[in-house]
């Protein structure tokens, strides 16, 4: 249904009058679609497991699959947020729901060992429509809730569909371990495919007041901040979900695990990455998403050093445990991040004069445009490592000159926190209107 009234800042409208009882069930089948979409997005993390000698694809074609996975799923990013004002929230959830059934029903058709490599590359391509679900559903999911509990209701909407990265590896790992094929993972998801698209038409709804704004667009593309968190976003997300396709091929191709050994360990990262977003985005709630997002980086430039170290060893104990660290730190920095995206527009309208109602409206409307952005550019981060990877195996036969190119970008990922929204002026209130009734926010509480 079309919800014509919507003031979540309204402390009466939010407890008294169903406002939080409504968010938090658009919450829930929100969370229910955008999982599904993840685990179709992930598809080829798990099909290239299933793609033996008899395939006739090395291991640099499997990353390249798997990264053009990664390219589509990030560029649809930015259409995807804008359906959510053309269509609504409800009725776009309900059509990327359905969506997801050609990528599944493709692949399921033409796995199997003498299929062109062409035919593969269609299919990889196709999934990554799942990858677009994020942006819809994050930007949708941003219009329910007011400023001080986004931080949670973004992390647990992007948490619970992050997840669904390792829940398709799981599966994937049951179904090998059960001596089945990888149309046995198609066909299980199907079903659910059905299931997140009928839910989603019966129990969500969409904000009327939540329109096309084309100047919402062009103010948040001419916004630097814009710009300076979608470069943040490929250190966190760009990494979580470049991992999340890579690593098992990196585990079979670096240290010679077979299919079924890979599978066991591979979900593992993502699985906690996944569940620690929403702790993410509580403790920037809590503490400062700036302040969080920063000792995130320099978390994962220290993880990403002992991967380095474990890689020049060919310790695998010590690599996967550094690379299950490392996922952690994205995952409380994906949760971060998002919640810093809808601060720092709060605080400039705050910053030209806009109080209450009035600067939390401004701030949504520009959030929701900048959020389709920074995903895309996010995801982009993705396709990077995993293009990073394959050269550095084709390069050097191992992976050690990417991990030692990802360290120095979260190094200078830990820079521009600090120098933007951490050093000096910069964790001052944002600019000056004269206004003291009501203290303003500033960049370090974002």
């Amino acid at each position: 249904m079309w919800i014509e009234r919507w003031d979540p800042e309204d402390e009466t409208f939010w407890k008294e009058e169903g406002g939080e009882r409504v968010a938090r069930r658009n919450l829930a089948f929100s969370v229910l679609s955008e999982h599904v979409g993840f685990s179709v997005w992930s598809l080829w993390s798990v099909m290239v497991l299933f793609m033996g000698p008899e395939y006739g694809i090395d291991a640099a074609g499997k990353f390249f699959l798997v990264s053009m996975a990664t390219l589509v799923g990030a560029v649809v990013r930015v259409p995807y947020t804008f359906a959510v004002a053309r269509f609504g929230g409800r009725n776009w959830t309900v059509i990327a729901a359905s969506l997801l059934l050609l990528p599944t029903v493709a692949a399921f058709v033409v796995m199997e060992p003498g299929t062109s490599y062409r035919t593969f590359m269609l299919c990889a391509l196709l999934t990554g429509v799942g990858g677009g679900n994020f942006a819809s559903s994050m930007t949708n999911i941003n219009s329910f809730f007011p400023l001080r509990k986004k931080g949670w209701a973004l992390g647990l909407n992007a948490g619970g569909g992050n997840i669904g990265v390792p829940v398709v590896q799981l599966v994937g790992l049951a179904v090998i371990g059960a001596g089945g094929g990888p149309r046995v993972v198609l066909g299980i998801y199907i079903p659910f495919i059905l299931v997140s698209a009928v839910c989603a038409f019966l129990f969500m709804d969409s904000i009327a007041s939540v329109r096309n704004d084309t100047g919402a667009v062009r103010a948040a593309v001419r916004d630097p901040h814009t710009w300076i968190m979608s470069f943040l976003y490929v250190g966190t997300f760009g990494s979580f979900i470049g991992y999340g396709f890579a690593f098992g091929l990196v585990l079979q191709t670096q240290f010679g695990r077979t299919p079924l050994e890979a599978a066991q360990l591979t979900f593992l990262g993502p699985l906690l990455g996944s569940l620690v977003r929403p702790v993410g985005g509580w403790l920037a709630d809590r503490f400062g998403g700036a302040r969080i997002t920063l000792g995130n980086f320099l978390g994962m430039a220290a993880a990403t050093g002992v991967v380095v170290v474990a890689s020049v060893r060919g310790s695998l104990v010590l690599f996967v445990g550094a690379f299950v660290v490392l996922f952690v730190f994205t995952g409380l920095g994906n949760g971060s991040t998002y919640k810093m995206i809808p601060g720092i527009f709060q605080a400039k309208a705050e910053s030209r004069g806009l109080l209450g109602e009035a600067a939390a409206a401004q701030g949504r409307r520009l959030s929701g445009a900048a959020m389709g952005l920074i995903g895309a550019v996010g995801g982009l981060g993705g396709l990077g490592i995993n293009l990073a990877l394959r050269q550095s195996f084709q390069t050097v036969g191992s992976g050690t000159g990417a991990y030692v190119a990802f360290l120095v970008f979260y190094g200078v990922c830990s820079l521009v926190t600090w120098a933007v929204y951490l050093r000096g002026a910069a964790a001052r209130t944002v600019g000056a209107t004269g206004a003291e009734e009501k203290p303003q926010l500033s960049y370090a509480e974002v």
